[in-house]
């Protein structure tokens, strides 16, 4: 019976302890762990994303009468795919794109200075240099950008390079795209690499465990954006969190097969 009771007691602390290494490593897993309930909090950057070199966008511009605006949207054939004959009437919207000058040129208006302008200021702009001078009908104006992407890679369920359609995008909104981070990547080191207009790299390792998360410069992603989730330094074994009910029963499972066996050993 003494060996039935430590066998008994050796089950219980393996037990005990492997629920000890999920709770610890359960600690490693949640973002803004140190957010309060009812905070208020702020970000760096209120401010519109702005025009700047190498953005592409389109320009439609709208009237009651079509052919008042006609010779504002230019259009042009799509690109047929490589190795197929594929032929089509449909037209597309003329891409934009901002030059290292800061300018585009734009029908019958020239040479338009736009970097360091948000889609609304150029959409205004644009009503401003068009109405009532070169069309008698109030015009709507739409810029759209079609450039904007980043990239997601490391430990996230669905790594990739995705396309954003909103004028920006948060750390967390680049994370939800990849499906999440897996249960081995590194909440408090994620890498952003960002290239400023003279292509030079600049790099941010961020914590989404803190709340200042909210103040880095970081936090909204621009054009081309690298997110890069750090691997934990056991990716290559088994994660506490998702075994650990997998330990317990398999600790349990040998240490019942070996009590048997004694037991039966010492009552022969």
């Amino acid at each position: 019976m003494a060996i039935r009771d430590k066998v008994l007691t050796l089950v219980l602390f393996s037990i005990l302890l492997a629920l000890f290494s999920s709770c610890r490593a359960y600690k490693k897993v949640p973002y803004l762990k140190d957010l309060e309930n009812d905070t208020i909090l702020s970000t760096i950057d209120k401010m519109e994303p702005t025009l700047a070199y190498k953005d592409q966008f389109t320009i439609v511009v709208n009237t009651p009468t079509p052919e008042a605006s006609e010779a504002f949207n230019l259009t042009t054939m799509p690109r047929l795919m490589s190795g197929k004959n594929i032929t089509s009437n449909s037209m597309v919207m003329q891409t934009y794109e901002v030059d290292k000058d800061g300018n585009i040129f734009f029908p019958v208006l020239g040479k338009i200075h736009v970097a360091g302008l948000t889609r609304e200021e150029l959409q205004d702009t644009l009503k401003n240099m068009l109405y009532p001078k070169y069309i008698t009908e109030e015009p709507i104006i739409h810029v759209q950008r079609t450039n904007f992407f980043i990239s997601v890679l490391g430990e996230v369920k669905s790594p990739g390079k995705f396309s954003i359609t909103s004028d920006r995008i948060s750390i967390f909104e680049a994370l939800a795209l990849a499906n999440d981070m897996t249960l081995y990547g590194q909440r408090n080191d994620v890498l952003v690499v960002r290239e400023d207009d003279l292509g030079n790299k600049m790099t941010a390792r961020l914590d989404l465990q803190n709340k200042n998360i909210f103040q880095s410069p970081y936090f909204y992603l621009k054009q081309n954006d690298l997110i890069y989730v750090t691997p934990n330094k056991h990716r290559g074994n088994t994660s506490a969190v998702t075994s650990s009910v997998t330990i317990i029963f398999s600790v349990i499972s040998t240490l019942v097969t070996l009590t048997n066996l004694m037991l039966h050993l010492s009552n022969r």
